[in-house]
């Protein structure tokens, strides 16, 4: 039966995916978000478990990256589709947002063969990504008419695309450890984003993976130059 717990998550990720995408093509933002933060959850939770009771498998890798391009590939693009189709740009530019899927596909194969990205991300994460791009429709009143600048939204667009397939180290927040000297980065990111959220609610939420990637960024910058030390 325990081998089984970790596909069955996975497929719970799957179902809040395609729910999430239901509730997108009904334009109804605050559900779709609720459903792409629970596939967050599933999404971590399978394979940790996986690996608490040692019953990771290639067909649960192979489930992983196909319920991942639901929940985080597929959904994402149609946010930003309906998001630029709102905006009011000509009739060709909302299919760019589908750019994210065909990034997200391509991130997801490159992690299933790179055999490096066990303790650090190599580009951002497809869950990270979609939490981003699902948190805009929701901060649209308090961010104000620019976000919704077709220009705007096309950028952000190619930036994350580019992101998503980029060889940028992204820390993952895995404790092997709880000791600061190994996860001060991961101490620092959970401690800003918290204050974060207290102080700005969901307005923080596309704020956290801006962090995310900002000290991602700087850790990387310090590491080298230690090195070169």
């Amino acid at each position: 039966m325990k081998r089984h717990l970790p596909n069955f998550l996975t497929c719970c990720n799957l179902v809040c995916g395609c729910l999430g995408i239901v509730f997108v093509l009904e334009e109804r933002a605050i559900p779709a978000a609720y459903f792409v933060w629970a596939a967050c959850v599933f999404d971590f939770f399978d394979g940790f478990i996986a690996r608490w009771l040692n019953v990771a498998s290639p067909i649960g890798k192979e489930l992983d990256s196909l319920a991942d391009m639901i929940s985080f590939g597929v959904l994402p693009s149609l946010v930003m589709y309906k998001m630029l189709e709102s905006s009011g740009s000509f009739e060709a530019l909302p299919y760019a947002a589908f750019l994210i899927a065909v990034f997200s596909a391509l991130r997801l194969a490159i992690f299933n063969i790179d055999e490096t990205q066990r303790d650090n991300f190599k580009g951002l994460a497809t869950p990270a990504n979609t939490i981003f791009i699902t948190s805009l429709p929701l901060i649209a009143e308090t961010a104000g008419k620019w976000l919704y600048q077709p220009a705007v939204l096309l950028a952000i667009t190619i930036m994350f695309s580019f992101l998503l397939v980029s060889r940028i180290d992204i820390f993952a927040l895995k404790f092997k450890n709880f000791s600061w000297a190994d996860n001060k980065v991961r101490f620092i990111f959970l401690g800003i984003s918290l204050l974060l959220l207290i102080g700005l609610q969901i307005v923080a939420i596309p704020l956290i993976i801006i962090l995310y990637i900002v000290l991602s960024l700087a850790d990387n910058a310090i590491s080298r130059q230690a090195v070169r030390k």
